[in-house]
């Protein structure tokens, strides 16, 4: 079933960065026609509350809808809900989606986003085990959260942290179990993952580290407990499961698109293809702030590359080259995290880690990769500035705390001027 109409802008998702490409193009002064291919039913939705203020109840559904329904007509744009893009062609420039209509283009932005790793042991498809994920995730997840009492958490990961502190505000016994010797190992250093395991353990969290996960008891159907690697089965009526995920670059792979672990783009979001870009959390790319490529799982990276393919589309140039970012709320705490700090062999800390407010700084020899940080915004704003402006913290401005990451920002931004 061919859609007839003149070719313009077709985006592959509707998540942060699919729906954001969509308003920048438009923004940006693309007068053609645009449409939004989402496979989910809902408004794009902001997915950070999802496993706190959502889960808890604090939010209503709407109030995470980044703009109301009516905003995309009312800007000339086709938001298609529960419409899944299967397959695309870019010599003949159409897109088949899954009812089996065909769309033209002018250009296409695939916005594919990633899918969570499954859980690979017995006793997985039991009911009771959840993804944290979708909208829908969630829904399901609380569907019945009233009768459950004791949780199990396996990823010691942002997300899964987050649902832990979530559902042990909630009054549920939770336990996370981690196969690695820290949490949040892929994102933190030894510092701050020390810091937020004693911090969930006060809170009465069992945080178990070094320990895998053989298989899930169940009974007539649903989970009921997890069984260790150390011989152990934790009793659980809800198990969360949030050890990563994979980007959904098959269909680009299909189209001829070059991907690897991700579909590569450049600086302005363009694939290896004419016509095609790709943004958010299933491209890959290179940047200054570490050597080779790189695929980030963001809000920032997805936003700012939205933006960016937004502008390419409507033929500006403006290349995506801003310092990554990240953020996590667990419990009462904020943890902000600014760079790639992969690869450090220093850690200098500013503040004090009793307090719970502190900064770590991240060095590689002589230079500094990027800071996280624990209820100190400012740190944390200062950081991501002085990295967008390539200034080179020095390991002694670091450990000295009377040097002011502010007024270094003011010292350069006068500098450039």
């Amino acid at each position: 079933m061919s859609a007839g109409g003149e070719p313009g802008l077709v985006v592959i998702g509707g998540s942060h960065a699919g729906h954001q490409v969509g308003i920048a193009a438009r923004n940006a002064g693309y007068e053609k026609p645009i449409i939004i291919l989402s496979d989910e039913d809902a408004v794009p939705y902001q997915r950070p509350p999802l496993s706190k203020a959502y889960l808890m109840g604090k939010v209503e559904r709407e109030a995470l809808y980044f703009r109301p329904a009516s905003f995309y007509p009312e800007h000339g744009i086709d938001l298609r809900l529960g419409v899944a893009a299967t397959a695309f062609d870019n010599q003949a420039k159409t897109v088949t989606c899954a009812d089996g209509t065909v769309l033209p283009y002018e250009k296409l932005v695939v916005a594919t986003g990633t899918r969570v790793r499954e859980l690979p042991v017995p006793g997985a498809e039991f009911q009771g085990v959840h993804y944290i994920r979708t909208l829908a995730d969630i829904d399901a997840m609380m569907d019945g959260l009233d009768r459950v009492k004791n949780v199990v958490v396996i990823g010691g990961g942002f997300i899964g942290l987050e649902g832990a502190a979530a559902l042990r505000t909630m009054g549920r016994t939770v336990t996370v179990v981690e196969m690695q010797d820290r949490l949040m190992a892929r994102g933190v250093g030894e510092t701050v993952s020390a810091y937020f395991a004693d911090h969930h353990r006060a809170q009465g969290v069992d945080v178990k580290l070094s320990t895998g996960v053989e298989s899930l008891t169940g009974e007539d159907g649903r989970v009921t407990g997890v069984k260790l690697s150390t011989g152990d089965t934790v009793p659980a009526d809800l198990v969360i499961v949030g050890i990563g995920v994979l980007p959904n670059q098959e269909m680009a792979e299909t189209a001829g698109v070059a991907c690897d672990n991700g579909i590569l783009v450049d600086e302005y979001m363009q694939t290896s293809e004419p016509n095609v870009l790709a943004v958010g959390d299933v491209t890959r790319f290179s940047c200054r702030f570490m050597e080779g490529s790189v695929r980030l799982e963001s809000v920032q990276n997805a936003t700012d590359q939205a933006r960016t393919a937004g502008a390419t589309v409507a033929r500006e140039n403006k290349p995506y080259d801003t310092a990554p970012w990240f953020w996590s709320d667990q419990f009462d705490q904020k943890l902000q995290m600014t760079g790639l700090t992969g690869g450090h062999d220093r850690e200098i800390l500013r503040g004090d880690v009793k307090e719970g407010v502190f900064s770590v700084f991240y060095f590689k020899g002589d230079q500094w990769l990027g800071t996280d940080t624990v209820n100190q915004p400012t740190d944390h704003i200062s950081s991501r500035r002085l990295l967008d402006a390539g200034y080179a913290l020095s390991a002694q401005e670091a450990a000295d705390e009377s040097v002011s990451l502010k007024d270094l920002v003011k010292s350069v931004r006068k500098a450039a001027k």
